[in-house]
């Protein structure tokens, strides 16, 4: 009996073991072949990633026209808001009539500039040369030598740049010609991006949502709308730092007697939207008449500069840009730093900008019913929320709940 069984207690044994060995072998292929198709994946993945930079970088100039459009648009969205409920008028009526104003306002500012401009101008080409001359033996004298040699050097390059040009050659004035043609191109397609993604944003939101889960479309709309906000706040702070700095320069400038004030009023105020050197952009032209029409004013001029500049940076800014964005100057530093080195002019001018609309995907996606708790060490100290008195800002963290923990 029992030499009949051992057999059949082998051969069941010998067939566990082939199928677990089968088994085995099937798991490893199953998982191989996990790992092979997660590999295709990622590197599908990674080529598409790559063929969309590529696209981007080719195709950057497109890119940087429908962002400013963008930024227009949402900037103007609320004027356009408030022209429909004053006046009968759709949404693309609206925005003619604010690019109406826009336009006429620009035809009388240079109606009222250009003359009284070009005047000056003549007059400062002809009054530079002397002011040159005496500032090269006003030089002479200053120590030390370094400081002689730096300043003398300066009027060299300034006294070369005012010096006549040889009459543009034919393919000069080709190139600035097309140039000009460019910039208005550039200016029409713009317009036209902001006419159509006012008049069609409804219709195309609905249809980039639709193909997001249905539980997930109302907070992709939200997500969407904060960043439109975000922008439009940013080009409007923007605009308002630009026309206070021109209010103040003009003000101190017409004060002190400059000629053409309100030209230099306009072109300090149009510098302001370089990051970082605008205002001494903005400065140099006031220096620079200062120097060649009235050279008893130049101390007042550089006084009142520095003056506007720490009313603008110490008041002015914080105020206006941090209740526009909500956006913390450390950001907002660190974002002109990696824009410039990235893209230099243009990517400063648009780091601030795409830096607030990622802070509002990063909210957006952050967003919880239960806050996190804040560090003890840090709930022993103050913060801005605890000083302005909300209530909702507890600054101790609350005691731990094992049955939470549980």
């Amino acid at each position: 009996m029992t030499h009949g069984r051992a057999p059949a207690d082998g051969a069941a044994s010998r067939v566990t073991v082939r199928h677990e060995s089968e088994a085995g072998s099937r798991t490893a292929r199953s998982v191989a072949a996990d790992w092979f198709a997660r590999g295709v994946g990622f590197v599908g993945g990674g080529l598409f990633i790559y063929g969309v930079i590529s696209g981007v970088v080719a195709a950057s100039y497109v890119v940087l026209l429908s962002f400013f459009a963008l930024l227009l648009a949402s900037a103007l969205g609320p004027l356009v808001d408030q022209l429909r409920t004053r006046l009968p008028v759709a949404r693309g009526g609206a925005l003619l009539l604010v690019y109406l104003g826009f336009f006429g306002t620009v035809i009388v500012m240079g109606l009222l500039i250009v003359p009284g401009a070009l005047s000056q101008v003549g007059e400062l080409v002809a009054a530079l040369p002397p002011a040159l001359q005496r500032a090269r033996d006003a030089s002479q004298t200053l120590e030390p030598a370094a400081l002689r040699s730096s300043i003398r050097a300066m009027i060299d390059a300034a006294d070369k740049a005012l010096a006549p040009s040889p009459a543009p050659a034919a393919g000069q004035v080709v190139e600035t010609g097309l140039a000009v043609v460019n910039v208005v191109v550039a200016v029409t397609t713009t317009l036209a991006l902001v006419y159509f993604w006012m008049t069609e944003r409804a219709r195309l939101q609905r249809f980039v949502l639709s193909f997001a889960p249905p539980e997930r479309r109302a907070g992709a709309r939200e997500g969407w709308n904060a960043i439109e906000v975000r922008l439009g706040s940013w080009v409007r702070g923007q605009l308002t730092l630009m026309a206070a700095l021109a209010v103040m320069t003009g003000t101190a400038y017409t004060v002190l007697g400059l000629p053409s004030a309100l030209l230099l009023a306009l072109i300090a105020g149009l510098a302001e939207v370089v990051p970082i050197v605008g205002p001494a952009l903005g400065a140099g032209p006031a220096i620079l008449v200062a120097v060649a029409l009235k050279p008893d004013v130049l101390p007042f001029v550089i006084v009142a500069y520095v003056i506007i500049q720490l009313i603008e940076g110490n008041v002015l800014v914080p105020i206006i840009m941090r209740n526009a964005l909500g956006v913390s100057p450390l950001l907002i530093i660190l974002s002109l730093l990696v824009g410039t080195a990235l893209g230099g002019f243009v990517g400063a001018l648009v780091s601030v900008p795409v830096a607030a609309a990622l802070e509002a995907v990063l909210e957006r996606l952050q967003d919880r019913d239960v806050p996190i708790a804040q560090d003890a060490t840090a709930a022993k100290t103050t913060t801005d929320e605890a000083i302005s008195g909300n209530p909702d800002i507890d600054l101790v963290d609350p005691a731990p709940n094992p049955a939470a923990e549980t």
